[in-house]
């Protein structure tokens, strides 16, 4: 018992580990500047983004894309924002799928 324990702490810390360097690596490529967790800043909260894109085929790819690249498609007026998101160019591939899959994962 005591050892399921210690596994359930070990895969927490592990999950609540990897959370915070995402959310590092967004303070980092400075994402923060326009976008928050929870709510709309600039561009749209990225719980917002990840209700949006639940279940959606190829949501991983075509947010990896906006984020190197830029939307200026006008993808959030809905919302309430009404800037057009510029590509990130400090954002590699890998990076990008990282913060992604952390975006997509949040609640």
């Amino acid at each position: 018992m005591k050892a399921i324990y210690v596994i359930g702490l070990a895969v927490g810390a592990a999950m609540f580990g990897s959370a915070q360097a995402d959310e590092a690596l967004a303070k980092a490529k400075n994402c923060l500047a326009c976008h928050t967790v929870d709510k709309k800043l600039v561009g749209p909260a990225y719980k917002d983004v990840a209700k949006r894109y639940a279940g959606k085929k190829g949501a991983e790819a075509e947010l990896m894309t906006s984020v190197m690249k830029g939307s200026m498609t006008g993808k959030w007026k809905d919302a309430g924002v009404t800037v057009p998101m510029p590509p990130n160019t400090t954002v590699n591939e890998a990076e990008a799928k990282k913060l992604v899959t952390w975006i997509l994962s949040l609640k």
